[in-house]
């Protein structure tokens, strides 16, 4: 089988692997779809500050199961499926108490072991997840990003008549900001620098966009949210501009949950979250609930995935499609490869 190896930054080359030979509680899976995600372009560049070469990358993928164990009962060959790509240790204090997805010893598919940038993959059965059979490869291949979204939702607290911002007009900005309207928001504004980026969250269905390198975000919270601004304020870029401005722009009292993966450490005024008493909150990836949570809105169609599928690649073509992602900047949302 082909394997795809990042194996340096910038560099990635192509090999001839063995079948996985699978274990009694494994499942081999042949790859369909291989989504490209921030991630993966910041290990690309060698600046993800957890993700080193060389690495087969690919955490956000779906195909069919092609073999099984012996001892796994809850699936069949030919089932369409994704993975939840977390390998966690089970015995620390956190997976214990049910805090798996920030486990002490967490390693991630695709980026600290073996992706899905392959032809086969071997996982252990318990990561592997049924989607329905009118799901398309590709919207499996997007149930990890809507994952990563409601997880971040979730961690907000209440969401039902809430006034929602979002920094950052990427995939998962896009789908914090839908998961956030579909979940019972009173109304969601999300910010870009990119018209572009701000024009596809429009066709998702947020109620406001605002070109922050183009007009005043204050002057548009005090419009469209009155003097008491927003409620609930997610980070989904990951750097230090926007992490300060939700802390600037919050009103006294308000929750900031950062979703960005920040690859420096950024110079944040503590003082105005101690005087406003903000909440500032972390979120990492997702448990198996959200998972089921987003495969539910995918599959209801109350969040919508098509306008932001930018272009599908042949899996031959894997350095070309990043070659296409360097060129088009803002221009696109998500690419995919084809097996």
């Amino acid at each position: 089988m082909k394997q795809a190896i990042l194996e340096k930054p910038k560099k990635i080359v192509f090999r001839e692997a063995k079948k996985p030979e699978i274990a009694d509680n494994e499942v081999l899976i042949k790859i369909k779809r291989v989504g490209i995600c921030g991630s993966d372009i910041k290990a690309y560049y060698g600046k993800h500050p957890y993700i080193k070469c060389p690495i087969i990358q690919g955490h956000e993928f779906s195909g069919v199961v092609a073999d099984l164990g012996r001892k796994v009962k809850k699936l069949r060959v030919g089932d369409k499926v994704t993975v939840r790509p977390q390998l966690v240790c089970g015995r620390c204090y956190l997976c214990k108490r049910g805090e798996y997805n920030i486990c002490e010893n967490l390693r991630v598919i695709g980026c600290q072991a073996e992706g899905a940038a392959q032809e086969l993959l071997k996982v252990d059965s318990n990561l592997v997840v049924r989607l329905p059979k009118k799901m398309s490869f590709e919207e499996g291949a997007m149930v990890e990003p809507v994952a990563v979204a409601v997880h971040a939702v979730g961690r907000a607290g209440r969401i039902r008549g809430n006034k929602v911002l979002v920094l950052g007009a990427g995939t998962i900005g896009n789908l914090t900001a839908q998961v956030a309207k579909s979940l019972g928001a009173k109304s969601v504004m999300i910010t870009d620098l990119s018209n572009i980026r701000l024009r596809i969250a429009r066709e998702c269905g947020v109620d406001f966009t605002v070109n922050v390198g183009r007009t005043s975000l204050p002057e548009h919270l005090e419009k469209h949210f009155g003097p008491s601004k927003a409620d609930l304020i997610f980070e989904c870029v990951g750097e230090e501009k926007t992490i300060n401005q939700a802390i600037s722009v919050a009103r006294k009292g308000s929750r900031i949950v950062v979703v960005g993966v920040f690859d420096y450490k950024p110079r944040t005024d503590v003082g105005l979250v101690q005087d406003r008493e903000l909440s500032l909150i972390g979120s990492l990836m997702y448990k198996a609930e959200d998972y089921d949570a987003a495969i539910k809105l995918i599959n209801t169609g109350r969040i919508k995935l098509r306008p932001l599928m930018s272009r599908t690649f042949n899996f031959n073509d894997y350095p070309r499609a990043y070659r296409f992602l360097e060129k088009s900047g803002d221009r696109v949302m998500k690419v995919f490869m084809k097996f």
